[in-house]
């Protein structure tokens, strides 16, 4: 695998229609990041925000990320250290803001290969996803070029500050 980033970590499996208000509740609108974080998918599984690892790389179905347009969602991933996020399909506004926050996110079609805590390897670039654990290579759609500039500067803001800093 070529071309980066590419992100190693366990996987963390969830199924289809996983609403952003699970992802960011709206009851900690008011708290801190830290504080939302760690309420993150509580509803789904209780145990991810306290246990979710730098690096770690979230897995589910169809239409992750669907819901209400809170950017606080990817903010509470990128918060945690989520190092990438694979899923049959996103709902358009979180996967864009996924990406404004410097978080891989690739569409993959054979999330059913995965299971919780599979060690993972994802290369954005090339969409190269290997399952360490059972030795398994799959394939996501990479992301595209511009996509991938932002994710390797570390999301869209890091990016924007890159270009003015270089007179651009």
């Amino acid at each position: 695998m070529t071309g980066g980033p590419v992100v190693v970590g366990a996987a963390w499996v969830f199924g289809d229609d996983i609403n952003t208000d699970v992802m960011a509740p709206g009851l900690y609108f008011k708290s801190s990041m830290a504080e939302m974080a760690r309420h993150c998918l509580e509803a789904v599984n209780p145990e991810f925000a306290s246990s979710v690892k730098p690096g770690d790389i979230v897995v589910a179905g169809r239409n992750f990320g669907i819901g209400s347009a809170r950017e606080q969602a990817a903010m509470a991933f990128q918060y945690l250290g989520v190092g990438a996020i694979l899923a049959q399909s996103f709902g358009r506004i979180f996967y864009r803001n996924s990406i404004n926050f410097g978080i891989p996110t690739l569409v993959f079609n054979e999330v059913e290969s995965i299971e919780a805590g599979d060690s993972l390897m994802v290369d954005a670039a090339s969409g190269a996803v290997t399952n360490r654990t059972r030795g398994v290579e799959g394939q996501a759609a990479p992301l595209s070029g511009h996509l991938l500039t932002l994710v390797r500067a570390g999301g869209l803001m890091p990016y924007l500050h890159g270009r003015l800093a270089a007179g651009e």
